[in-house]
């Protein structure tokens, strides 16, 4: 009896031990910070980030300096970070402004073929060009596990500039970039600690994510610079910064999580288990239904590597007035709730990459 209670003091200590640790290092993710980084990467001198244009080069520069400057090594496989590409837009076509009632009812019946014809017809077909643009990728090596890896995802682009006006994109996705960059500099930390992560970490900038999710198409399609066998979990942020003035009850402190249970058990478990314990905030899943009409789980870049079998979380505040447009900017930020979900992503990743067992995908699609 007296070695039972040995053990489980033992295990107790070392949890609490465990919470201190990662405690300390998501401290230095803060609102202040986050802030100071999202005015400069949000601001007009970034031309709208727009994928294969200069004002993607300034944004992917950016980046990589940030990691320069904190001594976060590339990812092997870039060019000094860089993940360069050819990519092909995909075709689109858009309807007149002006639209037959009769081509109107075809829509509100649903009847997609009649519709197509029409747009065949009367549409302007737009896309098809072909751009060079850049993914970005750093890592911090794993001390146990350094072949098994856990890729945190943002889309660096936004969606440029139309007339005279720039569209900044601060939360879309300003909010998840900066998130990224001051995850990889609280794991850097502890690192220099000697208390690093035992699993890989992969902080994965891509671009073109507006225009298709391209860049972690091309990624995980192309050219993987980890293997995709051996990625443990991809957690993907896109737009954490704001608050969806549909949702009913009013509260602030929430995040939608998307996908966390469609691949694997394990990862929805540790998601809602480490909120519990350090976060506290309340984890909205009205978009994980299959249902859903807009099919959030299939529109931003974790879904590239969820096609993969890879298991994943996208964590998302929801759209709002400001969504693609040019009124999207950082002084609309609410930065105490993007520190909260930063650290929640950070907390996340920290137990994915400690824990002893990798995570079973129990849930493979064929």
């Amino acid at each position: 009896m007296k070695k039972f209670n040995l053990f489980i003091l033992t295990l107790f200590i070392s949890n609490v031990f465990s919470q201190d640790i990662s405690n300390k290092y998501a401290e230095t993710i803060t609102s202040e910070e986050l802030k100071s980084l999202l005015y400069v990467y949000a601001s007009d001198s970034f031309e709208g980030r727009e994928a294969g244009t200069k004002g993607e080069i300034l944004a992917v520069e950016f980046i990589r300096d940030f990691y320069v400057k904190n001594d976060i090594k590339p990812a092997k496989g870039t060019e000094n970070y860089f993940q360069k590409m050819e990519i092909t837009t995909p075709q689109r076509i858009s309807l007149p402004d002006k639209i037959p009632d009769s081509v109107r009812t075809f829509m509100q019946n649903g009847d997609m073929e009649k519709l197509r014809n029409y747009a065949m017809v009367a549409g302007v077909r737009t896309g098809g060009e072909k751009l060079n643009s850049i993914n970005v990728a750093s890592i911090i090596e794993g001390s146990h596990y350094p072949n098994e890896y856990i890729v945190i995802t943002a889309h660096l682009d936004h969606v440029g500039i139309e007339g005279e006006d720039i569209f900044n994109g601060a939360d879309d996705d300003g909010s998840g970039t900066v998130a990224i960059l001051e995850i990889a500099e609280a794991f850097k930390a502890a690192a220099e600690n000697g208390e690093g992560p035992k699993r890989s970490i992969v902080f994965l900038h891509v671009t073109a994510e507006e225009k298709g999710l391209l860049g972690s198409q091309y990624y995980t399609d192309y050219d993987p610079i980890v293997s995709l066998e051996n990625t443990v979990a991809n957690l993907n942020i896109d737009m954490i910064g704001r608050i969806d003035p549909k949702r009913k009850n009013g509260k602030r402190n929430y995040i939608y999580l998307i996908g966390s249970d469609k691949l694997s058990t394990d990862l929805h478990n540790i998601s809602e288990e480490v909120n519990k314990k350090y976060s506290n905030i309340e984890l909205d899943y009205t978009y994980n239904d299959e249902n859903d009409p807009n099919r959030f789980y299939y529109r931003s870049d974790h879904y590239n590597f969820a096609k993969n079998n890879i298991p994943i979380i996208f964590y998302f505040n929801g759209t709002h007035a400001d969504y693609h447009r040019a009124t999207d900017t950082p002084d609309k930020i609410q930065y105490d709730l993007l520190e909260n979900r930063t650290r929640l992503v950070f907390y996340t990743a920290w137990e994915l990459a400690n824990r002893a067992d990798r995570i079973v995908v129990d849930k493979a699609s064929k």
